[in-house]
C-alpha cells in the first residue's frame, strides 16, 4: 500500500528501495565476482559414504596435475592447530562433538569434506579432486532419528550412548498429565516434520587472503552475520585476536538462516590461503549446497491435546525427537528447544503444558535453524492438533 505524509516527514512515506538499481542492472557484487590478484581456486573432496573410517589419502596423482599447488588433510589443519567448529548453545549434560573443517578419522555424512585441492583454475582443482583416492572403510549408517535411538543402532560418535545428544524438558508434567487424565475429550496425534535442505539463488561462497607483512587475514563469505563469523573463527577455531581477520559480506542471493553459521570451507579457505600465499576462492555447486548447506527440521512429534466439555485447551503434552544430523551446529540445540517448546501454546489459552524433546544424532547433514528457526515447528504441532480436535468432535477449527 502507498501512503502519502507531510514534506520532510519519513513516517508512512513511500521509501524507495536505495539497492534495487544496481541489482536489475547486473551491478551486484557477490562473493564470486571479487577476483584478487593471484586467485586460486578450492575443489573438496567429499565422502560418497554416510559413514566410513578413513583409512588413507593419497593425494600423488592430484598434486601431479598441471596447475595443482598443493592438497590438504584434516591432519594438516590439526597439525597447524586449526580447531574444531563449536557449537553456539550448549548447556551441562549437553553431549557435543568436535567439527573439524576436514574429517580426521571418519566420515559421519554424504558430503562431508576430507580434503581440499588448491589449484590455479577451478576446473583444475575440480578434476584433481577427483585424482584424490581416499580410502575407506565402510561402517554402518542411521538415517532415521528414531531408529538412531534404536538398542544396537549404529553410533555416530563413540562417546554419545544411543546417539542421543540431549534430552530436554520444558514444562509441569504432573499437572498436564491430570489434566489429560480428567479431560472429556484427548486428541492424540503423530507428525512428522521433514527434514528441507536450503537452496538460496546464490550458493554459498568464500574467498579467503593473506597478508604476510601484517599476518592479517581477510575473508569474503556469503553470510547473514559476518560478526558472528569473525568472532567464533577468532576466538574458538584459529585462536587469533579479531584485529586480525576482516569479515566481508558483500552482497548475499538469499540465506533464510543457512547463511549464518560457520562453515568448514571458510576455515578450509583461510588455511589454505595463509598456508600457500595465494587467495583462495571456493563457490559451491547445486549438489554441495545439497549435501552440505545446514538442513532444517526433522522432527518426529507425538502429542496429545486436551479439551474440556465445551471444547477448551486445558492440558498439551508433546514429545519430539529433533535429529541434529552428525554434529552440533551453531544453533541446532536452541532451536528444537527454546525456540521451539516455548511457542507451542501458539496462540491458544492452555494452563497446562510440557514438552520432552531428545535431540539425536545420525548419519545425515547436520541440521540448524532454517526460515523461523523452532517457531513454525511448533506452529505446525499445534494448528495440525486443532485440524484434528475440530474433526474429532465435529465443530469448526
Amino acid at each position: 500500500m502507498t501512503t502519502t505524509s507531510a514534506p520532510g516527514r519519513l513516517f508512512g512515506a513511500r521509501v524507495k528501495r536505495r539497492e534495487d538499481p544496481r541489482f536489475i542492472t547486473g551491478r551486484g557484487q557477490y562473493t564470486d565476482d571479487i577476483t584478487l590478484p593471484g586467485t586460486t581456486h578450492a575443489a573438496f573432496v567429499r565422502s560418497p559414504y554416510a559413514h566410513a573410517r578413513i583409512t588413507g589419502v593419497d593425494a600423488a596423482g592430484a598434486l601431479a596435475m598441471p596447475g595443482v599447488r598443493a592438497v590438504f588433510t584434516g591432519a594438516d589443519l590439526a597439525d597447524a592447530g586449526v580447531n574444531p567448529i563449536p557449537a553456539g548453545w550448549v548447556l551441562p549434560g549437553m553431549h557435543t562433538t568436535p567439527r573439524r573443517a576436514l574429517a580426521t578419522d571418519r566420515a559421519r555424512y554424504v558430503g562431508e569434506a576430507v580434503a581440499v585441492v588448491i589449484a590455479d583454475t577451478a576446473a583444475a582443482a575440480r578434476d584433481a579432486a577427483e585424482r584424490v583416492r581416499v580410502d575407506y572403510e565402510e561402517l554402518p549408517a542411521v538415517a532415521d532419528a528414531t531408529r538412531a535411538l534404536a538398542p544396537g543402532a549404529p553410533l555416530v560418535h563413540d562417546d554419545a550412548p544411543e546417539n542421543r545428544c540431549f534430552h530436554w524438558t520444558l514444562g509441569d508434567a504432573e499437572r498436564t498429565d491430570a489434566a489429560i487424565r480428567g479431560a472429556a475429550h484427548v486428541v492424540r496425534h503423530r507428525l512428522v516434520n521433514q527434514r528441507l535442505v536450503p537452496n538460496a539463488i546464490e550458493p554459498r561462497a568464500s574467498l579467503g587472503s593473506y597478508h604476510a607483512a601484517t599476518d592479517e587475514l581477510t575473508l569474503w563469505v556469503t553470510s547473514q552475520n559476518p560478526h558472528v563469523h569473525r568472532l567464533i573463527m577468532c576466538a574458538f577455531v584459529l585462536g587469533i585476536p579479531e584485529h586480525k581477520l576482516r569479515v566481508i559480506a558483500p552482497d548475499v542471493g538469499g540465506g533464510f538462516g543457512s547463511k549464518i553459521y560457520i562453515y568448514p570451507e571458510e576455515i578450509a579457505c583461510l588455511f589454505a590461503a595463509k598456508r600457500t600465499g595465494r587467495p583462495v576462492k571456493w563457490v559451491a555447486d547445486r549438489s554441495e549446497s545439497f549435501m552440505t548447506d545446514a538442513h532444517g527440521r526433522d522432527h518426529v512429534t507425538k502429542a496429545k491435546l486436551a479439551l474440556d466439555a465445551d471444547h477448551r485447551f486445558i492440558g498439551l503434552k508433546v514429545d519430539t525427537i529433533a535429529n541434529i544430523g552428525a554434529y552440533m551446529s551453531l544453533f541446532s540445540s536452541a532451536t528444537p528447544t527454546y525456540l521451539y517448546a516455548c511457542l507451542l501454546a501458539g496462540q491458544y489459552t492452555t494452563p497446562a503444558i510440557y514438552a520432552n524433546v531428545k535431540l539425536v544424532y545420525s548419519h545425515t547433514t547436520p541440521v540448524d535453524a532454517y526460515r523461523g528457526a523452532g517457531r513454525p515447528e511448533a506452529t505446525f504441532v499445534v494448528e495440525r492438533l486443532v485440524e484434528a480436535a475440530a474433526r474429532k468432535l465435529g465443530v469448526s477449527p
